[in-house]
């Protein structure tokens, strides 16, 4: 990939078919964690009555999910779940919207990439949660070294992490330009 590029109002990029592969497989990967975070949501009289759905009160045990779906409140954490059960359910479906543009626009075998700013919008928002879940997996801090040592179990992957990251400042440059 070479970057995004605004050309006649949209935003264009060509991907190879192996940085296809990794980032729809990411996307997916997390598109899942959130699915199966969603498919935790409680089903009461309520629900089925108003067809609201209200979400679990208590943060996500998994350290990802949880870095995904942050406390709403850090001082009350009674006001905190009912925040979470109240707005979980549409965050997650914000967050499973994001993904499927992408795995909707990002071609299956790698080719060209072409996003209208809303899609654009969605790119961002699904790419931020793929370098906050893999930031986590990898515990990366701002202290963390480019490149870790070979043998560090972390080694192979922070490449793909800082790979996430240019191409998430590609697409911003390109929406701002």
């Amino acid at each position: 990939m070479k970057g995004w590029d605004r050309r006649r109002g949209y935003l264009v990029a060509e991907l190879d078919p192996s940085e296809a592969t990794l980032l729809r497989g990411l996307v997916g990967q997390v598109r899942d964690m959130l699915g199966a975070r969603a498919a935790e949501s409680p089903s009461d009289e309520l629900t089925e009555l108003t067809g609201m759905t209200t979400g679990p009160a208590t943060p996500p045990e998994d350290r990802v999910l949880a870095r995904l779906l942050p406390d709403f409140s850090r001082e009350d954490e009674s006001l905190s779940g009912g925040m979470r059960s109240l707005h979980e359910p549409e965050l997650l479906a914000a967050k499973d919207g994001v993904a499927r543009v992408v795995l909707e626009t990002c071609p299956a075998r790698g080719g060209r990439v072409r996003l209208t700013a809303e899609q654009a919008a969605a790119w961002l928002s699904a790419l931020n949660d793929v370098r906050l879940a893999l930031g986590t997996t990898l515990e990366v801090s701002e202290g963390m070294p480019d490149e870790l040592p070979p043998d560090d179990p972390r080694a192979s992957h922070l490449p793909v992490y800082h790979w996430l990251t240019w191409v998430q400042e590609s697409l911003i440059h390109a929406v701002t330009e």
